[in-house]
């Protein structure tokens, strides 16, 4: 009866929020160009998500090592949809980099165009790399951060995997730094598809970015591997 009665609280004030935000855009869109006011309408719906329950929530570790005022290509490990929604607790101004299917999804998929999210089909590599490099600039210009599970989809285990080289390659070209994010709780969230975790905690932990010089100098294939070396020791760390 509780999850339900959160279930109703929730997606109301989400409703709310989603016209909102489409209000927002219309009326903020001459002079807002990185859709920051859609961008908060969206983070105060994941901080009735996540702040109504007392003692569930979100745990920022390493903010310290984030410059508001600067974009950056965030790269975090993917395991479940709740990832997407525990990011907006950092100090950023985002666009996800998503699969189209998401799209479909009701009132999320028209919430993400609003945002001005990055669509891409992974049915054609080719077409998905050009999309998140063009969008992905162009975001990055405006001075907004571009985020992107570099795994390029969900993990099955929980563990952090290959990289796809896309984030790193975007980086590389738009000449800004790379920050590496590490989740761990999103998975525990909901128990048995439906039924909340009251006590669940998330851990965001946010390691130091590597800079737009190193990026420029250095080869994608090495700093994409010390990134996933410092995310994969640092989910072990984590969980001990």
């Amino acid at each position: 009866m509780l999850t339900l009665l959160y279930y109703v609280v929730t997606l109301t004030v989400a409703c709310v929020l989603y016209v909102a935000s489409f209000i927002a855009l219309v009326v903020c869109y001459p002079f807002d160009k990185k859709r920051v006011v859609v961008h908060t309408l969206s983070k105060w719906i994941t901080d009735v998500i996540f702040g109504l329950p007392p003692k569930m929530g979100r745990d920022v570790i390493g903010s310290e090592n984030i410059d508001p005022k600067q974009p950056y290509v965030i790269v975090l490990n993917h395991n479940s949809m709740v990832d997407i929604l525990c990011l907006y607790k950092i100090p950023l101004v985002f666009k996800w980099v998503s699969k189209k299917e998401v799209y479909k999804i009701p009132l999320v998929g028209r919430l993400l165009f609003a945002h001005g999210d990055i669509v891409i089909n992974r049915a054609s590599a080719k077409e998905a790399m050009q999309m998140v490099h063009d969008k992905g600039k162009e975001w990055l210009k405006r001075g907004a951060s571009v985020a992107i599970f570099p795994e390029g989809t969900r993990s099955k285990d929980g563990e952090i995997h290959n990289f796809k080289a896309g984030a790193f390659l975007l980086a590389k070209d738009a000449g800004v730094p790379i920050l590496p994010i590490v989740l761990d709780g999103t998975t525990t969230m909901i128990k048995g598809g439906f039924w909340m975790n009251w006590k669940n905690r998330i851990t965001i932990k946010v390691l130091p970015p590597i800079s737009a010089e190193d990026v420029e100098q250095r080869s994608v294939k090495e700093i994409m591997a010390e990134v996933h070396e410092s995310m994969v020791s640092t989910l072990a760390s984590i969980r001990k």
